[in-house]
């Protein structure tokens, strides 16, 4: 079984993600051509090499032209994403993100997920980010994925609704049910993006698994941190199929005579 595991020791994002799976070998071309077929316009996708702490990654920037966003409602996204001629499977994983993203954010402000407006998460950056994630875990030919504990980071941040704690309300929220632990680093390292795609995505969070390591990807954060390389690791290879299987899935193996 193909895996993917995310080693999020300095957190991760949505530009994080997209840096790593483009440092694995996902091409920058494949990724521009598939979020052509989204109805976004407003922005250009680049890539570049850079150093944190000295080691290597890619950093992916999604540039946008700021004074032509639309506020978009989580409902507009969600047609937007259905009526694109995505992989079905690129489609389902999109949609499943951005309806934890917009749950998340419809508990927060108390109102029902149809009135939901995205601030940061539905700026265009954050629809590519997504689209982009799923577009290349499918490219790589992901059947599961799975992650480390979430480092969140600490401190505040700086959003639309002023200053918040970090982790930020909608991470924090999106992070339930996961190991997440805060490091010394006074910084936001996971945002809400990044945490909807590895939580939506991993089907189990804890150390390396055993596995025959193929390739692994580096993707920059925004930041070069002092004392922790500001990287998302991206660990990709193949898994022995019995040492994953929970024993509750057993009865999908049997067979009826």
């Amino acid at each position: 079984m193909k895996v993917a595991y995310f080693d999020c020791f300095s957190g991760i994002s949505g530009d994080m993600t997209l840096g790593a799976l483009v440092d694995a070998g996902v091409e920058l071309a494949l990724l521009r051509e598939e979020l052509a077929k989204l109805p976004v316009r407003e922005y250009r996708l680049q890539a570049h090499l850079v150093k944190r702490c000295g080691l290597r990654g890619t950093k992916v920037d999604v540039l946008v032209e700021e004074e032509k966003q639309p506020a978009r409602k989580y409902t507009d996204i969600v047609a937007m994403i259905s009526e694109s001629a995505f992989d079905p499977e690129v489609q389902k994983g999109v949609l499943e993100v951005f309806r934890r993203l917009g749950e998340a954010e419809a508990h927060l402000h108390n109102e029902p997920l149809e009135m939901i407006h995205f601030h940061e998460v539905g700026a265009v950056d954050s629809i590519v980010d997504v689209v982009g994630a799923l577009i290349g875990l499918h490219a790589l030919g992901v059947e599961a994925v799975m992650a480390s504990p979430i480092n969140l980071g600490c401190g505040s941040v700086r959003t639309a609704h002023g200053l918040l704690p970090v982790p930020a309300p909608a991470t924090l929220e999106l992070v339930k049910g996961c190991p997440t632990y805060a490091g010394a680093v006074r910084m936001e390292l996971t945002t809400p993006t990044g945490a909807a795609i590895v939580t939506t995505m991993a089907s189990r969070f804890g150390p390396l698994p055993l596995m025959r390591i193929e390739r692994v990807g580096y993707g920059a954060g925004r930041r070069d941190l002092p004392n922790m390389p500001n990287l998302l690791r991206l660990i990709l290879g193949e898994l022995e199929e019995d040492t994953m299987a929970p024993a509750t899935e057993q009865h999908h193996h049997h067979h009826h005579h």
